[in-house]
């Protein structure tokens, strides 16, 4: 009964438009005032979800990129990218996925990927004469590309549930990272062919060194945590501090977009988000530990392995639960109700911790952009000003490569481990 009431109250609010958070929380004290278990458990369970020293990488990383996109790196990044792929056919849609690479080694966000790139690139495509619907849709869909190359929120979350190394998970991104830029690009300029959009003057070598100047400080800055990780020369949380003391110097004396006088915004700025998603945390906590008393991760685990074995359609059924989950769920709270139960799956099979945490972030990703409730289509909906079903309708070219992608990283482990292994 009290289980039953834990999940009418959870959806019903969900559907009433709640933010996750609000619907963790209300369905979990619905639960527990039903089962009669002390509200001292609240603070408990909300502290021990987030009492863990790996998150320290979330506000770290968070901070760094704010302290970037204050910097204007956004500008620099896409006219970086344009020089090198703006003369292709569908240029402008090549340097907007290429924009969304390098920007992910920045933010680790996929929303935060599509506001800061769409706002630039979206009304900069239309005007170039592309359709608003494929600049939106090519900029939600790479957004995705942000939390698999490193840094990553979703990651970090991911090391702190399982024991995993972050560090390990952050290099196993990399590859899958490349193959879904390099796949989603191919598909633009396919769409952008048939569609005989715009390609812009070829850039000169002098001009391509004088914009690659302005984006060399981004770059480095991804180098610099990908090197110390993997050289051992700090951890992702120091990485995370690394980065900001690195993106602070750079945003004030080389960009000058920083000034002492928007330092507070940025620090405030930079303390809602992470105290907003550590929150999250706390209350996904919560909730997850219900779901584990009542012993509903076993139930899923019987459910699953009760209908096959077969570790190929294991992690097919994986894939579906967590796509279908990824597309009405905050990421975040996605990952610790069910990746600690879906683990237990995985390994069951075989698969390796690493491998399924890579194909688990991807999952969810792809949510962001998946029909009816992803985040990023929204965003991309809004800042472009058209019908969310006029980017739904422009999406699915890029849906169904990002698919592909998945299913390579889901059933060739060497795409997501072969990096890792060299660390060892």
């Amino acid at each position: 009964m009290e289980v039953a009431i834990l999940f009418v109250a959870f959806f019903s609010l969900l559907l009433f438009g709640l933010p996750i958070v609000f619907c963790l929380g209300l369905s979990s004290l619905a639960y527990l005032f039903m089962a009669d278990i002390p509200m001292t458990i609240v603070p408990q369970r909300l502290y021990a979800g987030m009492d863990s020293f790996v998150l320290l990488c979330i506000p770290g990383f968070i901070l760094a990129g704010n302290l970037m996109n204050v910097g204007n790196i956004t500008d620099y990044i896409i006219r970086f990218s344009n020089s090198l792929l703006g003369h292709i056919r569908g240029g402008l849609g090549l340097a907007n996925v290429g924009g969304s690479m390098i920007f992910g080694g920045i933010s680790g966000t996929a929303v935060a990927d599509t506001a800061s790139i769409g706002s630039v690139m979206i009304p900069g495509m239309a005007r170039s004469g592309y359709d608003k619907p494929f600049a939106a849709a090519v900029t939600a869909a790479s957004s995705t590309i942000g939390p698999i190359i490193p840094p990553s929120v979703p990651m970090i979350i991911v090391g702190s549930l399982s024991g995993i190394s972050v560090g390990k998970m952050f290099i196993a991104g990399v590859v899958p990272g490349l193959m879904l830029g390099v796949a989603m690009m191919v598909t633009a300029y396919i769409i952008a062919v048939r569609k005989q959009y715009p390609r812009e003057k070829r850039a000169t070598f002098r001009e391509v060194l004088s914009v690659g100047r302005g984006a060399f400080w981004a770059l480095l800055m991804t180098f610099i945590i990908l090197y110390g990780i993997i050289g051992g020369i700090f951890t992702p949380t120091e990485a995370s501090i690394v980065a900001s003391l690195y993106a602070f110097v750079v945003g004030m004396f080389v960009y000058k977009g920083i000034t002492w006088k928007n330092l507070p915004k940025i620090l405030m700025d930079t303390a809602l988000s992470s105290s907003s998603l550590l929150i999250l945390v706390g209350m996904a906590n919560l909730f997850g530990w219900i779901l584990t008393s009542e012993q509903i991760p076993q139930m899923l685990s019987d459910a699953i392995f009760g209908i096959t074995s077969n570790p190929i359609l294991v992690i097919l059924i994986l894939n579906i639960v967590l796509l279908l989950v990824g597309g009405f769920m905050e990421t975040i709270a996605a990952l610790i109700i069910l990746f600690p139960t879906l683990l237990k799956v995985a390994e069951g099979i075989g698969m390796d911790p690493i491998h399924f945490g890579i194909m688990a972030v991807l999952n969810l990703m792809i949510g962001l952009t998946t029909p009816p409730v992803g985040v990023c289509l929204f965003v991309a909906a809004g800042i472009g000003k058209i019908p969310m079903s006029h980017v739904v309708k422009a999406i699915w070219p890029f849906l169904l490569c990002n698919l592909a992608v998945l299913l390579l990283v889901s059933y060739v482990p060497a795409v997501s481990l072969w990096l890792p292994s060299l660390m060892d």
